[in-house]
């Protein structure tokens, strides 16, 4: 099986690390050959703690996901995400300079390199540049300009940033586990791509991550990304809570929340009991599935509420005609949407990943939503010669390059 027909994406999380090997089939598509999970003991809110258990965790999801395929994985894309995620809108302006006014590949090219030219601090990476239109003399919502006529392009780009360390630190830990990084790619993004159709883009939606560390936001309308936004809150909050609350070790409370946790605790009977292990060898007792809710409902409140707050704050709050989709492990919590509904005074639903065949079944769990959506953008970037403001070759060269520019300036 030739190589160039395999994407690998991996995704880096805080409670697990995620594997999902594809093969590009002509006919079926992305064809799901392999999927591989392990503990993620080295990162904390998407941010690499322990490099030597971080690599551990990539080489046994990996391992996993090539026996399950029958693959040998030597590249992938991985995601990205954490609370040192920033992201901003920037405008750039050119006069088209081709014979006869007419637009080509050249002057898109220089109008988003004239976008992503702002100033940003030196201890900070690009990890995208994504076009939301472009405007022709002033004719806007253009979202190809390629072969137009016109004198005056502009571009309105959305610019993701993240800490140097944060990037090269992923990339070091994957490198050191014997695999290339094809790309890094926002892990909202990511997701977007497995569990978002179209439709939902275009009249608007917001996509609500719920991972273990962070929640991710990232808005979209017109069918562009207009917003994205990371909390740093997720479901290992909620198990902490529940350790907390039911006095019972960690792995227990994420065990209970798991299988009996509720979002909302009115869904739930008054009269039913779990059994909950107690701390430090004492004695299995029986408490009211209620009072875990109790637990959990104000957890995930919080969680929607800032989330909520979050979106009003941008432009688009108001032109969200697809809702809400809900993603991540926490997602699949009994009663998040009807909560999401009731917080965000709109429709909600739980996104799974769709778009692919091959062993459908193993990956169509919110849980696998950013691992299959690095490889549905792998497969849609990979016969492009660039990314948009970014070289594959040359984009961690550029990360050491600022790092060593970084701890200069500090040593100096």
């Amino acid at each position: 099986m030739p190589k160039s027909n395999i994407i690998t994406g991996l995704d880096l999380g805080t409670t697990k690390v995620a594997c999902v090997i594809a093969e590009i089939d002509e006919d079926e598509g992305i064809r799901i050959k392999g999927v591989g999970t392990s503990p993620s003991e080295g990162l904390r809110k998407g941010v690499v703690v322990n490099l030597e258990r971080t690599v551990d965790s990539i080489k046994k999801a990996v391992s996993d996901a090539e026996l399950m395929s029958g693959v040998k994985v030597s590249s992938l894309y991985a995601g990205i995400a954490g609370d040192h995620t920033r992201s901003m809108t920037s405008r750039g302006v050119i006069a088209v300079s081709s014979p006869g006014n007419e637009i080509k590949k050249s002057d898109v090219d220089r109008v988003v390199e004239q976008a992503k030219a702002v100033s940003i601090p030196i201890d900070r990476e690009i990890i995208h540049v994504i076009p939301q239109e472009f405007i022709v003399d002033d004719q806007s919502g253009i979202k190809n300009p390629k072969g137009m006529s016109g004198v005056r392009l502009e571009a309105e780009v959305h610019i993701v940033t993240g800490a140097v360390s944060s990037a090269a630190n992923i990339y070091k830990s994957i490198e050191r586990a014997g695999f290339k990084v094809k790309d890094i790619v926002l892990q909202p993004l990511a997701s977007s791509y497995a569990v978002l159709d179209t439709d939902e883009k275009e009249i608007g939606v917001a996509l609500i991550d719920i991972g273990g560390g962070t929640t991710d936001i990232a808005i979209f309308h017109e069918g562009s990304l207009k917003h994205t936004q990371v909390i740093g809150l997720g479901g290992v909050n909620v198990t902490n809570d529940i350790a907390f609350g039911l006095r019972t070790p960690r792995m227990q409370a994420e065990h209970i929340k798991t299988e009996y946790g509720c979002a909302l605790a009115s869904l739930i009977d008054g009269n039913e009991k779990i059994k909950v292990e107690g701390v430090g060898g004492r004695g299995e007792r029986e408490v009211p599935r209620v009072l875990l809710c109790d637990i959990v409902e104000p957890r995930m409140e919080e969680i929607f509420s800032i989330s909520n707050r979050e979106i009003k704050k941008t432009d688009y709050a108001d032109l969200l005609g697809a809702g809400i989709v809900l993603t991540g492990g926490t997602a699949k919590l009994t009663g998040m949407v009807e909560l999401a509904e009731e917080i965000f005074d709109m429709p909600a639903k739980i996104g799974i990943p769709e778009g692919i065949s091959g062993l459908v079944d193993a990956v169509r769990d919110p849980v696998y939503s950013t691992g299959v959506g690095l490889v549905i953008y792998g497969y849609k970037n990979m016969n492009k010669s660039e990314h948009w403001g970014k070289d594959d070759s040359l984009i961690f060269d550029k990360i050491w390059d600022r790092m060593k520019r970084w701890f200069g300036n500090m040593l100096a």
